[in-house]
């Protein structure tokens, strides 16, 4: 007898609390492999642009804090990324000025139209932004679509240039949550605002072929730079835009691997019930 518990009670409390810190030990090191292991590799895909697997997959701000994810790359020069987005009813933002920040903090205050309003700057490759594009909602530049490009110097598909994006939804202006000065907030569901210009080049006939490649992979209750939530199933729509913009009747969609569709079908559903 032990402080007046028997030895043998003390032993099968000894070898119950091990074998609860051995389950403990195995069921973290099952959802490691299965997370950090199984799962990049099972939802890592690059079958129809290889050249895309180094490039970055996360935009950073300027002082390197993750920011928007990579969910969008278009194939073409710069004079048909111009011409596809301003066809499909997307124009391109001013640049960050002065005055610039002005005419936005009047459209924003005083409910202005400024189709053309700045975006923030972010930056990959080292550098901000090479142009960015968006489609305005409403009356002023509190809501509107947005992208931001960055050519991928020195990549090519099919011999023509890549440019790589990050397609978000402005659904208000206001301060951010990280260090509270002006800025706007996006929507959570970032995928479907690359869905949407997927959609509107479609529609514009500036896309000739659309594919997925894999983008950040998959974030539920991810942040950026200014603290708004973002989820994604992780992939990154490639559309290459026609040759010369000749417009396309109906793009050619190619499929992704079997695992991938299994598993944009189950986010979706998971999508639809979180909303």
């Amino acid at each position: 007898v032990l402080l007046g518990v028997p030895v043998v009670g003390y032993s099968m409390l000894v070898r119950a609390m091990i074998g609860i810190l051995l389950a403990i030990v195995l069921g973290a090191g099952a959802i490691y492999l299965v997370t950090h292991v199984a799962a990049p590799r099972l939802f890592t895909h690059f079958e129809y642009a290889r050249e895309l697997a180094p490039l970055p997959k996360r935009t950073t701000d300027a002082h390197r804090g993750d920011a928007d994810p990579v969910n969008v790359a278009i194939i073409g020069t710069d004079a048909e990324l111009r011409t596809a987005m301003r066809l499909s009813g997307w124009v391109v933002a001013d640049s960050l000025t002065r005055a610039a920040k002005i005419a936005i903090a009047k459209s924003v205050l005083f409910d202005l139209p400024d189709s053309t309003a700045p975006v923030s700057p972010l930056f990959l490759f080292g550098r901000q932004e090479d142009i960015a594009f968006e489609r305005e909602v409403g009356n002023s530049a509190r809501r509107r679509h947005h992208v931001r490009f960055w050519q991928a110097r020195g990549v090519l598909h099919d011999g023509r240039p890549v440019w790589i994006g990050d397609a978000t939804f402005d659904r208000r202006a206001g301060l951010s949550h990280r260090n509270l000065h002006p800025t706007h907030h996006i929507a959570p569901n970032v995928d479907q605002e690359r869905d949407t210009l997927m959609a509107d080049l479609a529609h514009a006939g500036q896309l000739s072929v659309e594919f997925e490649s894999t983008g950040m992979g998959p974030r539920i209750d991810a942040h950026n730079a200014e603290g708004d939530r973002f989820d994604t199933d992780g992939e990154m729509d490639v559309a290459t835009i026609p040759a010369g913009n000749a417009r396309v009747a109906t793009p050619r969609v190619l499929s992704p691997p079997p695992a991938i569709a299994w598993k944009d079908r189950a986010w979706s559903w998971m999508a639809r019930t979180r909303d």
